[in-house]
């Protein structure tokens, strides 16, 4: 049962393969994968502008660092000069931590640079190879049309083209009933001249009826005939008289 359903799954996908490559369009087919190379491209751009504005947020929160660090720095200056050691300890403890995140945001700064980096490369490469893509699909799709035009003047000339072949189907009916009706009306013919069928445009006059008239006819004949004879030897027996 499972060797049956296997067979019978493969046939399924090979009547579909037929079907796909027979619909399948080449040109479409290069144009969506044209399209879908630029939208990958245009995801790469909007990719690099997301890495560049975290980038970006990233480098706004250290200039605020920095310049806290210069602010705390002061105040600390500040407490140490007024006499309030505990002031200065706090200022210089968050400056420390500022220190901290700042060259937290730096590291993370400078990854994002480097990838932003690596975007841009990678968009670069793909915009070039989406327009070595381009020239080759109207190339191909240009190669295309003169191999189908080619074919179909080819099946046109050969009669092997869907359209032909009807044509041809439909001459070949054409003579096979011309040659049937041919064939019906010298049958008919030679009915009517066996005297089988009656020939009723020939007015009321019945198969007896003609068949008298060719006896009548022949004694017609055979009467002047006979005149013919007589004339003839009357002819002949005065040219001896007179010699």
């Amino acid at each position: 049962m499972a060797g049956l359903i296997e067979r019978m799954s493969l046939v399924i996908k090979s009547k579909l393969s037929k079907l796909l490559d027979r619909a399948e369009d080449p040109a479409e087919t290069l144009d969506y994968s044209y399209e879908q190379q630029r939208q990958l491209l245009q995801n790469v751009k909007r990719g690099i502008a997301d890495v560049a504005t975290s980038k970006k947020r990233l480098q706004l929160q250290t200039d605020k660092l920095e310049q806290s660090l210069v602010k705390l720095d002061t105040q600390a200056r500040d407490a140490v000069a007024a006499g309030r050691e505990d002031l200065a300890r706090q200022a210089l403890e968050r400056k420390a931590l500022a220190q901290q995140q700042l060259q937290g945001l730096d590291g993370q700064i400078e990854q994002l640079a480097a990838q932003q980096d690596k975007l841009a490369t990678s968009e670069k490469q793909l915009a070039a190879k989406i327009e070595a893509f381009k020239s080759q699909k109207e190339v191909i799709k240009a190669q295309y049309s003169a191999a189908e035009a080619q074919v179909r003047i080819g099946e046109a000339a050969t009669g092997i083209g869907e359209q032909m072949a009807d044509t041809g189907l439909a001459i070949e009916r054409a003579q096979d009933k011309t040659e049937q009706m041919q064939a019906r009306a010298g049958a008919v013919e030679e009915l009517i001249a066996a005297g089988t069928l009656e020939d009723f445009t020939a007015g009321n006059q019945s198969q007896l009826d003609r068949e008298l008239e060719q006896i009548s006819a022949g004694r017609q004949v055979d009467a002047e005939l006979e005149a013919l004879k007589v004339e003839v030897g009357a002819g002949g027996e005065k040219k001896e008289l007179e010699q």
